[in-house]
């Protein structure tokens, strides 16, 4: 049994999916707790992991991912989930209206606390920002992001067929294949 600790509903969607698709049960841990502000989305793993290790019993997984937006010196990244909060995605795209550059990255770290030792898988996707918000799937970031050689958003796109494209999936596919190993 694989706890996922994450109070987003989404998140939870798109990993309990893969999770329980390559036959590993899993199981949504709603815990609110401190995260701090650094400059990686690593550091803010390592800090939670260690926070909540030995809170939890057995195996957890947490998350920290970001959108790091060219243009911007890399704004919103480890403050995306703030951004979103406050501002949302129509201030995200007012900060870009006549903004020419609108390459950003996905970034993912998972955090893996496995029989008493911490792994962090990291995963990433480039892509764009668009113009306006598109699609009624996903979460968060969704409607603004188009990953590379795509044409839809990530909430234009079937669930599965994202978890194949985006930052979390390819971060996850790497806890999937170390779970595999062990």
């Amino acid at each position: 049994m694989i706890r996922f600790v994450t109070l987003n509903e989404g998140k939870y969607r798109e990993v309990s999916g893969m999770l329980e698709g390559a036959g590993f049960e899993c199981e949504m841990l709603a815990i609110d707790y401190p995260e701090i502000q650094c400059d990686t989305l690593e550091e803010v793993v390592k800090s939670s992991m260690a926070q909540l290790t030995g809170k939890i019993e057995g195996d957890f997984l947490i998350d920290d991912s970001g959108l790091f937006i060219s243009s911007l010196g890399g704004f919103p990244g480890v403050y995306s989930s703030y951004v979103y909060q406050t501002i949302g995605l129509e201030g995200v795209l007012r900060l870009l209206q006549d903004v020419e550059n609108r390459a950003a990255e996905f970034r993912c770290c998972f955090g893996l606390c496995f029989e008493g030792r911490n792994v962090l898988f990291v995963g990433g996707v480039q892509g764009m920002i668009t113009q306006e918000k598109r699609g009624e799937g996903g979460f968060g970031y969704d409607p603004i992001f188009v990953p590379a050689g795509a044409e839809k958003t990530f909430a234009e796109i079937p669930t599965e067929e994202k978890n194949k494209l985006s930052h979390r999936g390819k971060a996850l596919e790497k806890v999937l294949e170390f779970l595999k190993e062990q």
